[in-house]
Order: C-alpha cells, then sequence, then structure tokens
C-alpha cells in the first residue's frame, strides 16, 4: 500500500500535539540528566576490567556532546571519583533506578502513539525497563569495545602491508559507521519491545532510522550553533553547561518521541490495508 508522505506529516503535527510529545520529552530530558552521571560513574569504574581507558569512554561522549558540556561531565566525574573510588554499587543501582524512570516515560509515550493501554502489571513493567537498560549498557560497553579492538586489528593487519597511516585516516570514517550502527541497534530494539503492542521487529525499523538519522543531524546542528552563536555562559552564568545539556537532551527525546509516532502511524497503516 503507497503511504501519502502528506498524510504522515498531517498525522506527526496533530498527534504530536494531542499525545503531548513535549512534555514526554521534558521528562525525558530530566530522566536523561539524573542516570547520565551514574551511567558514566558505573562504567568508569568498570574500565579496570576492560581494555579500554577513561579517555575512550569520554571521546564516545564527545564526539556528540553539545558545546562545553565535556568540560562539565568530564570536571563532575573526576570529582565524584577522587571521594569515592567504591562506587561500582552505587552505579549500578543509580543508573538502573534512573534510567528505568526514563524508559517508562518512553513506554508511555509509545503506548499513547499506539492508542493501547499498558496492560503489564507495575513490576512487569518495570523489570522490562530495568532489563531494557541493562540490555543498552551491555550495548554501549560493546558500542566502546568494537572501535578500540577494530583499531587494533585494523593496524595489525594495515602495518604488515606498510598501510598503517593510510588505514588511520579509513578508520575515521569507519568509527562513525560503526557508532551509527550501534545506535540503529538500540532504537530498534527500543522501539519494538517497549510498546504495550504485539509489533514484528521490522515494524520497528522506520522510526529508528529517522531517530538515528534525526538525533546525529540535530546533536550535529544544535553543537554547531552553541560552539558559534549560542552563547549560554553569559545568559545562564556558571550552570549555561546544565542548560545546554537539558536542550540537548529535549532535542533527543523529542526525536526519539517522533520515531515512535513514525512507527505507530506505518503499523496502523498496515493493519488497515
Amino acid at each position: 500500500m503507497r503511504v501519502s508522505h502528506n498524510s504522515l506529516f498531517k498525522h506527526l503535527w496533530i498527534k504530536i500535539g494531542e499525545d503531548d510529545v513535549s512534555g514526554f520529552s521534558a521528562q525525558l530530558a530530566y530522566f536523561f540528566l539524573l542516570s547520565l552521571f551514574p551511567l558514566l560513574i558505573f562504567l568508569v569504574t568498570l574500565l579496570p576490567y576492560l581494555p579500554l581507558s577513561r579517555e575512550d569512554l569520554l571521546g564516545f561522549v564527545r564526539d556528540f556532546a553539545p558545546g562545553n558540556t565535556m568540560a562539565l561531565i568530564e570536571r563532575n566525574i573526576s570529582e565524584i571519583m577522587n571521594r569515592n573510588g567504591r562506587l561500582l554499587s552505587f552505579g549500578v543501582i543509580a543508573t538502573l533506578w534512573s534510567a528505568s524512570n526514563g524508559l517508562n516515560a518512553i513506554v508511555k509515550a509509545l503506548n499513547r502513539a499506539y492508542d493501547v493501554e499498558e496492560t503489564r502489571s507495575y513490576i512487569a513493567a518495570r523489570a522490562m525497563a530495568i532489563f531494557l537498560t541493562i540490555a543498552m549498557m551491555i550495548v554501549f560497553i560493546v558500542a566502546l569495545l568494537l572501535p578500540v579492538f577494530g583499531k587494533e586489528i585494523g593496524l595489525f593487519l594495515f602495518s604488515e602491508l606498510g598501510l598503517s597511516h593510510e588505514f588511520l585516516a579509513v578508520w575515521n570514517t569507519l568509527r562513525w559507521g560503526v557508532s551509527t550502527l550501534i545506535l540503529f541497534i538500540v532504537f530498534t530494539v527500543l522501539y519494538w519491545l517497549a510498546p504495550a503492542k504485539k509489533i514484528k521487529c521490522v515494524s520497528a525499523v522506520p522510526g529508528a532510522v529517522f531517530a538515528v538519522i534525526g538525533w546525529i543531524l540535530a546533536s550535529s546542528a544544535f553543537s554547531y550553533y552553541v560552539g558559534h552563536f549560542g552563547n549560554f555562559s553569559s545568559t545562564y552564568g556558571s550552570i549555561g553547561a546544565i542548560i545546554v545539556l537539558m536542550i540537548w537532551f529535549y532535542l533527543s527525546g523529542f526525536i526519539i518521541m517522533v520515531g515512535g509516532q513514525i512507527n505507530a502511524y506505518y503499523s496502523k497503516r498496515n493493519e488497515g490495508c
């Protein structure tokens, strides 16, 4: 069945208002901020057990984080870790709780997009949110490990051919491809499992594609704006970096919500065929 893009845009315009997408995006921004530092603390405490450095971890975040927020993130991580190095258990609990709250907000928003009621019990819904949180943490660690191992393997193979310098130039491009693929997998699984409605995995692909492309473009554009035009420090003073971080999280949440609306639209169209 042929789908009119005009009808898709009209549907999104109406549903974004009806389903309070902006309100859910604000909720997600709040929960993203709450879970960011516990997640990074947890990952930093895992570094001694992984072939990774703190720079590898923060470098992954730096690829997407806008403006001067990395200075805020690095400073706070260093201060917290210097105060108490035994934060692994706290990091796990805090990350699971705060991130699962964010996923609960996503579940509610996706249920509203599909016009379905939550049929799962509170315990089942929370367990699913925690499971998705753990799965995303594992995917995030894999996303960190793949570039490290890929670079080492590539350097070994290409050095045998005397092409190590050429490989490094190519690898900087391929690294973005690996990150994009990881993001696509995360969004696909999220859109597939989160709604209280049985859908096929392939049905989650349109929204995941939109979310990946939209998030990368929005992050890059916002980062460029903050770096060249947005002087948040003069307006908000010392909390300017927090404001930038919250706006970035809000944009990220909005894009995730719209991706769910796109999947719901195509799902309803297919059911009506």
